[in-house]
């Protein structure tokens, strides 16, 4: 029997002005998450069943940016999307544009397991998920009063928002984000060649290795504030956002451009394949060397029960678990 391993993330990137109690909060939430599939696996589910079931209560909690909660379009509007990727035989299936689904990542999976395709969007996403009788809501299920208020914000400050998290409590608290803002702008902090402030982390990913030794990921996110309609990012481009082989299972989040230029999932398992790194030091290399001028972090596990996640940014909402009881939840490095 191989040792099963867990890991998942809320997004990377965080911002260190984030108030303590939005900390906790994330971390209880994680917490809770982890434990949902601890338990799975303890109880020998299979690892694919796992990353739905975790990314699906990661989706349903309005703490993190992916279903409940999701960042809003310039139009106001929540377009979603996901992957999943089965390590056994490399069958994956994907989402884009989604907008009533509650929970796009078991669609996702039902690209992969009921349809000929790997990957459906917006309305092709849509009329597929009611062909299978998945739960749908109207849009404003997953738009929150929160989000509403940042979307403001960000229109007012024509920019797209680094971390909408913080919350409103009216116009001195508008105008202590623009400020701290600009002064993260003056600081030099950049992604993609532009000011930090415009990437919005809280993309949710779940990296599994069960008991036989089968890996698989999921990836989740509604995408960034204020971004333009029809925006895809990196979490359902398979190899770059989500990827799962007999190496290892990985899930990326951060500057979304960045890690798809580097189809950074893809390179942790190349590396430790072509170059024979072990997990934690193919992460490393590939944070550090693949990424260019990019920010992002990852989580991973191997198919021998280790876990390891890496990122070169402002920290990484995470959490981990194996086999022979280790269990942690963190946020800074």
């Amino acid at each position: 029997m191989a040792r099963w391993a867990i890991a998942i993330h809320g997004g990377a990137g965080v911002d260190p002005n984030l108030p303590e109690h939005r900390q906790e909060e994330a971390k209880r939430v994680l917490a809770r998450c982890l434990q949902v599939g601890v338990d799975l696996l303890r109880s020998g589910a299979a690892a694919l069943d796992v990353v739905e079931a975790v990314v699906r209560e990661l989706e349903t909690d309005p703490c993190f940016n992916t279903g409940r909660g999701s960042a809003l379009t310039r139009a106001g509007t929540v377009e979603m999307e996901a992957s999943i990727m089965d390590g056994n035989g490399r069958r994956c299936g994907a989402v884009s544009g989604v907008s009533t689904v509650r929970n796009p990542v078991s669609l996702a999976r039902r690209v992969m397991d009921k349809s000929p395709h790997s990957y459906l969007a917006f309305d092709g996403a849509e009329d597929f998920a009611r062909e299978q009788g998945l739960e749908v809501v109207d849009n404003s299920y997953f738009i929150t009063e929160e989000n509403v208020g940042m979307l403001k914000l960000a229109k007012e400050a024509n920019s797209i928002l680094f971390d909408y998290r913080i919350p409103l409590a009216g116009a001195d608290t508008c105008s202590a984000l623009a400020a701290a803002s600009e002064n993260r702008n003056n600081n030099g902090m950049v992604m993609n060649g532009l000011p930090i402030s415009i990437y919005a982390p809280e993309t949710v990913g779940c990296a599994v290795v069960d008991s036989n030794g089968f890996t698989a990921a999921a990836t989740s996110t509604g995408g960034l504030m204020n971004k333009m309609t029809g925006r895809i990012g990196d979490s359902p481009l398979i190899g770059a956002g989500t990827y799962a082989c007999g190496h290892c299972a990985v899930s990326c989040t951060g500057e979304g451009e960045a890690i798809i230029r580097s189809t950074l999932a893809r390179d942790v398992a190349a590396v430790m394949e072509y170059k024979g790194l072990p997990l934690q030091e193919a992460v490393d290399f590939c944070v550090k060397e693949r990424l260019d001028e990019g920010f992002a972090g990852l989580i991973a596990v191997s198919g021998t029960g280790e876990v390891a996640y890496g990122f070169n940014c402002t920290g990484m909402f995470r959490g981990c678990a194996t086999q022979d009881g280790f269990m942690e939840v963190g946020i800074w490095e």
